[in-house]
């Protein structure tokens, strides 16, 4: 196997910080005591509650249908009781329906939870089903529903599946230790999505500062012809999903378009991996590993935690908040979500708790525009964001929309790199939103 060692155009550096969890082994979480399973955890449509408070339900169990087609059912991640059905607060924003369950502490398993057979006996739509029932979803923060993704219309032929393994956000190591220490579940995942929808090139692409996750993987796919594994230059946004099909194949997707466009579909190693135990084992999405770390909290780990556990009981299990704690971030710190408070439970894309210190934020007041063009620089789309930033300030949507805002991935890196420290993408977001919404209300 050679390696190839790719990147894409644009991009920053920011530090790494991974020091704190990267050559931590991960360890089981202790099962909560009451998990909070919000019924939407997932681009797409919420799903309908399928039990009442009061009822016994048991680990694995179906508590949430899906409403529509882009959507992912919700499984109980313990056994026990359900106390509530009621809003409680996302850690995506705002309040979401949610079943909360008392943990009995036993773990017992639901009836229908078996091993799905040989990989070889599966067919494509077998594949799909699986990834539909098992509640799979992007675990790499975007949580699309993957059975989805893999059944594109006939007109968008697909040839090739990538996974991403290059985690570039500072902090996270969770894909890190996945990969290191469950490699097999990996390379198993990807096989089964290049049978659902029958292609005969796969990539592994991880950045070449993960050096032993690379050699991992490399031992799992030996043998496995089709299978190639890319190594990629550090740097950030490598792990965006435009960014990847550049670096690995050189296609790009089209303004407003998706990757299967190009014929490729993008996922995280972590939904590959959990694709591979629900064919191993049958169990659904019920737990995921979460990197707590940060300079405000006592002892950093990678943990595999169930779904619904809340923030403050994981933190806890790390030694709790340190003195002096400025923010609490679900994911990373380019994109991750500030939170108000850690009530708020793990959800399927929750890939990290981030905990900085006051002193660690960096805060500095935001000043006018010195022309630098840093920012234009650093855009791996290419766009012009201080263009876009003043569009978004006056509310000019249309010269926005034809400065192609709705391409913007969203990444931070023009707020990073710029020396005047304006809130670039939260401006452009904002507009994104709002063309999006306007396109949205002319098709109706």
């Amino acid at each position: 196997m050679q390696l190839k060692s790719l990147t894409f155009k644009g991009g920053v550096h920011p530090p790494h910080h991974k020091h704190y969890t990267e050559h931590l082994p991960l360890k089981k979480a202790e099962v909560p005591k009451l998990v909070i399973i919000p019924l939407q955890q997932h681009i797409g449509a919420p799903c309908d509650p399928l039990v009442q408070v009061g009822d016994e339900v048991k680990l694995g169990q179906k508590i949430g249908e899906p409403k529509g087609f882009v959507s992912a059912p919700i499984h109980s991640s313990v056994s026990g009781r359900v106390a509530a059905i009621e809003k409680r607060p996302h850690p995506g924003g705002g309040l979401v329906l949610s079943v909360v369950i008392e943990s009995d502490g036993l773990d017992s398993l639901d009836e229908s939870i078996k091993p799905r057979g040989n990989l070889e006996n599966l067919t494509a739509e077998d594949i799909k089903n699986i990834m539909r029932e098992a509640g799979l979803v992007g675990m790499g923060g975007a949580t699309f529903p993957t059975q989805v993704k893999f059944s594109p219309p006939a007109d968008k032929p697909i040839d090739t599946v990538i996974l991403n393994g290059a985690e570039c956000e500072p902090y996270l190591t969770a894909d890190h230790r996945l990969m290191l220490e469950n490699a097999g579940d990996v390379v198993l995942g990807l096989k089964a999505m290049m049978k659902a929808v029958n292609v005969k090139k796969g990539y592994i692409a991880i950045e070449n500062n993960k050096p032993d996750a690379i050699k991992a993987i490399a031992e799992a796919v030996q043998g496995e012809g089709d299978i190639e594994v890319v190594s990629l230059k550090t740097k950030y946004p490598q792990g965006a999903e435009k960014q990847l099909i550049k670096a690995c194949t050189g296609r790009e997707v089209p303004s407003g378009g998706l990757p299967m466009d190009c014929g490729v579909i993008v996922n995280n190693v972590g939904t590959s991996a959990a694709l591979g135990n629900a064919i191993k084992t049958g169990m659904p999405l019920v737990e995921r590993i979460v990197t707590i770390t940060g300079s405000g909290v006592k002892e950093p780990q990678n943990l595999v935690v169930r779904i619904g556990t809340p923030f403050a009981d994981v933190i806890e299990q790390c030694g709790g908040l340190a003195d002096n704690v400025g923010k609490v971030i679900q994911g990373g710190p380019m994109m991750g979500i500030a939170q108000y408070t850690t009530e708020v439970p793990v959800i399927k894309g929750t890939s990290g708790i981030l905990v900085l210190k006051e002193e660690d934020l960096g805060l500095k007041p935001e000043i006018a525009c010195i022309k630098c063009a840093r920012c234009v620089d650093a855009c791996p789309i290419g766009l012009l964001p201080t263009k876009l930033e003043g569009f978004a300030q006056k509310g000019m949507l249309q010269e926005a929309d034809e400065y192609h805002v709705i391409d913007c991935i969203e990444c931070g890196s023009c707020s990073f790199i710029c020396p005047a420290k304006r809130p670039l993408v939260e401006r452009i977001r904002l507009a994104k939103a709002q063309v999006m919404a306007e396109k949205r209300k002319a098709k109706q």
